[in-house]
């Protein structure tokens, strides 16, 4: 009897922790502990367009793109195909001052790439955003799928043209709050680094060439999920 207590105590401790890290379900319905990200679908259902050793991290922000699919966007820049996790992040790369053209973004109904010329959006939904700061956007291949989403989650629906020009009013915001999130994350990577990883004194472009020398080098052991972006950023920062 005593050791089913300590038993049940360790679990209550275990789901209290997962809740107060955003892990918990609410009410933890009929055995569930972790909530499904709409946004992440299984590693095989991904299309990955670009190509090399970081090929399944954004270019940008270094973010796992199946873990944010159903927002991810994709572009040929300067010649070379690169994805993104989200619109916000192909804004970024826009602002560069190269030269991105055939813009696509995933169809949430058949989760493929399609031009986004052809595609509805979504802005504004209860869905999470990518990225941005609060205002989220997905796209659709057919205007009845987008307003079928946007009658069951809200939001509005658009081209687009027009989801872009909202995004890029809300760029500085978005810009101002990642760079806060990513030094914030930055310090916890150190920590993680100091304590797990193996001492290196390369040097990174960015998060994406970060993360994937991590994985091929077995710089941080099994290190994966959040623990391995923020690690990675810490790299790009020092």
């Amino acid at each position: 009897m005593r050791k089913m207590l300590v038993a049940i105590i360790a679990m209550m401790g275990v789901v209290g922790m997962m809740q107060a890290d955003g892990m918990g379900n609410g009410g933890m319905k009929k055995g569930k502990i972790m909530p499904k990200n709409y946004r992440m679908v299984p590693f095989a259902k991904a299309q990955i367009l670009q190509k090399g050793e970081d090929k399944h991290y954004c270019v940008k922000c270094g973010m796992t793109l199946p873990m944010f699919y159903r927002t991810n966007h994709a572009a040929t820049v300067d010649g070379n195909v690169e994805q993104f996790c989200s619109m916000y992040c192909l804004i970024e790369e826009m602002s560069a001052g190269k030269k991105v053209t055939d813009v696509k973004v995933v169809d949430n109904t058949t989760l493929k790439f399609i031009p986004v010329e052809k595609a509805f959006y979504v802005v504004g939904s209860s869905k999470p955003a990518t990225m941005a700061k609060k205002v989220s956007k997905y796209a659709f291949g057919t205007e009845s799928a987008a307003k079928a989403f946007s009658r069951k989650f809200g939001g509005k629906v658009m081209s687009y043209a027009d989801a872009l020009t909202l995004a890029k009013k809300d760029f500085e915001s978005d810009t101002a709050a990642k760079k806060m999130r990513q030094a914030k994350g930055a310090k916890k990577g150190a920590m993680i680094y100091k304590k797990k990883c193996k001492s290196i004194e390369k040097k990174f472009k960015n998060v994406a060439e970060a993360k994937a020398y991590i994985k091929a080098n077995n710089v941080c052991g099994d290190i994966k999920g959040k623990p391995l972006q923020v690690v990675g950023l810490y790299l790009l920062s020092r």
